[in-house]
């Protein structure tokens, strides 16, 4: 088994980063590597410049993400944990693939017309074509499986295209190219919700820093988070069928119970009668157990630019060389001389 899946270095990771994806690397990296197989997980900065940015802010946040992944508990001796500049072949594998990817499967990419809004005309040409860097991230290691949410479904699935038709023209059947990736959709994989609006996901987009906990917050700052957190004026159900209309607390409940391995019916059981007087603060300190030791563990490393770099660098060697089979044979059937 191998599994690949990265990140957007685009500002500090969040609770809903946390319990929805980074948490089950690091239980996918320990389950992995017990049983002898590879788990890569990269920094997407190349995906990153799809968007209009700030170089330096592109930097210091790739840096800092890293911090936090390793503090998150990613660890660079057991996972290989780079970021994509620092291995080319991500890109040159892109434009080899983009002669097999067509027009018509983009075109039907929902995430080109989510973030391009109204200005299509406006937006780069790599937001258009980086669900195919996403297919090269993938298919250049030969990934088994990749974790994706129910939002990245289709961009894996276009990956399978690519791969399937690349191996179709250029390959046999005997001696494919590329692995066909398989998903992996954690079944206890948390949907986390913004603390002011419990019909939107917590993101580090949303304006408001009261409308998400980042797992750089310290134990006050969280605590002050959950008590002003939005609310409704009812007790809390005995049962979760009690939760359906009420968002924010069903986001507050659920966050509980993700964070304490838990069910919503469980800690309903608990806390059932009660009033948000009572569970916020319950729900403030269980963060703060769960989350002080990683801020405790980002703090210390975050200024280290030295260590990172070693981590990055390290990883980065680790990734070219798994990289580069795939990627010689792609320009050899291709018919390509270097």
């Amino acid at each position: 088994m191998r599994i690949v899946s990265g990140i957007q270095p685009t500002g500090n990771l969040h609770l809903g980063n946390y319990l929805g994806a980074i948490r089950n690397w690091v239980r996918m990296q320990d389950q992995v590597a017990s049983e002898g197989g590879d788990c890569l997980f990269f920094l997407a900065d190349l995906h990153a410049i799809s968007m209009p940015h700030v170089p330096a802010d592109l930097t210091a946040n790739t840096r800092a993400m890293t911090a936090a992944l390793v503090a998150c508990g990613i660890d660079p001796d057991r996972s290989t944990l780079f970021n994509q500049a620092r291995v080319p072949a991500h890109a040159e594998l892109q434009w080899l693939l983009n002669g097999t990817a067509r027009i018509g499967w983009l075109n039907r990419m929902t995430q080109f017309k989510d973030k391009s809004g109204k200005n299509r005309e406006g937006a780069s040409a790599a937001l258009y074509t980086y669900p195919v860097l996403q297919a090269a991230d993938v298919l250049l290691y030969q990934a088994t499986h990749v974790p994706v949410g129910e939002d990245q479904k289709q961009h894996l699935e276009l990956a399978r295209d690519i791969a399937q038709k690349f191996n179709n023209d250029y390959a046999s059947a005997e001696d494919p190219v590329f692995t066909l990736p398989e998903p992996i959709i954690p079944p206890d994989a948390a949907r986390i919700m913004s603390l002011r609006d419990g019909s939107a996901k917590m993101s580090k987009s949303d304006p408001s820093d009261m409308s998400r906990i980042n797992l750089t917050d310290d134990a006050d700052t969280m605590m002050q988070k959950v008590k002003k957190a939005k609310t409704d004026p009812e007790p809390l159900p005995s049962e979760a069928a009690g939760l359906e209309g009420r968002p924010e607390a069903r986001n507050l409940v659920g966050i509980y119970a993700t964070l304490a391995d838990s069910s919503t019916d469980a800690v309903l059981q608990q806390f059932g009668g009660q009033g948000f007087g009572a569970f916020k603060p319950a729900l403030g300190e269980l963060l703060v157990e769960r989350l002080a030791p990683i801020n405790a563990r980002f703090v210390a490393l975050k200024d280290d630019q030295t260590a990172l770099d070693a981590i990055l660098d390290k990883g980065a060697d680790k990734a070219r060389a798994l990289a580069k089979p795939t990627l010689d044979t792609t320009y050899k059937v291709l018919g390509l001389c270097r």
